[in-house]
């Protein structure tokens, strides 16, 4: 489950209570893994997930990221030991918990070292603080950097979906080289591979980020080729009595070895849904036509 919307901002109208029951639907449903971040929502998003999980804790792996800071109507990004130390302390208070299963560096700030980096999250990781740490928004071009430190950071994230693979070459060769497992986030393109929408009702508010163009899922030619996709998935989804989203997820789960697969959801009703996605395989001849429609 993808923290962002548990942020309050950015994806319409949320509402607490009904996060708080999606957190707790998705452990009832076989999904345990929360990921967050400090920026969504400046910290809105790990407060309600830590008040989500409650006494549920030990039941869930946390996920949350470091390393983007807002200030002075600024945002900028900062991997400094001194910061590092800080953000971990504010997020394991507003998790209520006192240790973090996965630290991720959200950005990298361009100026810290890696091995500085890799350095403190050790000494987070013997104090009890952090179980693992990984990466977010790297590429192949980062290779040469973090190669020797294969085996410390044990996961990354990218953007990946059948609406999004331009990443898809640089997370098989990162996963396979650095033995990192990959994260993909906008796993359902924002939403659009759900099936819900089409060219009549994707007119968001300015409260909903999908507004702006930059969003290129609900806009133009792009809109057009998601819708395309989706049309593909529905006869799919159908022959295994599975909604639209879980076909979208199964795609990756298939296609991308040792995934694991980032859903951003407000209600339960998404998460049913969402569940779906496990503990069954596309065909051979179904993988191969998403393939071949998505490129």
């Amino acid at each position: 489950m993808g923290g962002c919307p548990m942020g309050g901002y950015g994806w319409g109208a949320v509402q607490e209570a009904e996060l708080i029951d999606a957190v707790q639907t998705a452990l009832d449903n076989g999904i345990n893994f929360f990921d967050t971040a400090d920026t969504y929502g400046l910290g809105q998003s790990e407060i309600t997930l830590g008040k989500a999980l409650g006494d549920r804790r030990k039941e869930a792996v946390i996920a949350t990221k470091f390393g983007v800071r807002v200030g002075n109507g600024k945002t900028f990004y900062d991997n400094s030991p001194e910061y590092i130390e800080q953000a971990l302390d504010a997020s394991l208070k507003r998790l209520g918990t006192d240790y973090i299963d996965l630290y991720q560096v959200h950005y990298r700030d361009g100026v810290t070292p890696i091995s500085v980096v890799a350095e403190t999250l050790e000494r987070m990781k013997e104090a009890g603080k952090i179980r693992y740490y990984g990466l977010s928004n790297i590429s192949m071009k980062d290779y040469e950097e973090l190669a020797p430190y294969k085996g410390q950071f044990v996961s990354f994230q990218d953007e990946y979906s059948l609406a999004c693979r331009k990443n898809e070459s640089d997370m098989l060769d990162l996963s396979d080289k650095l033995s990192m497992t990959p994260l993909t986030w906008g796993s359902l393109g924002q939403g659009i591979l759900t099936g819900k929408y089409d060219k009549t009702n994707v007119n968001f508010d300015s409260s909903d980020r999908r507004s702006r163009d930059i969003y290129v899922n609900f806009h133009g030619e792009k809109l057009l080729k998601n819708l395309e996709i989706v049309e593909t998935m529905r006869p799919i989804a159908a022959a295994h009595n599975k909604s639209v989203a879980a076909v979208a997820i199964r795609f990756i789960l298939d296609h991308i070895p040792d995934s694991v697969v980032l859903c951003g959801a407000k209600r339960p009703v998404q998460i049913l849904s969402n569940a779906e996605g496990s503990d069954w395989k596309l065909g051979e001849e179904e993988l191969n036509l998403l393939v071949k429609i998505s490129e």
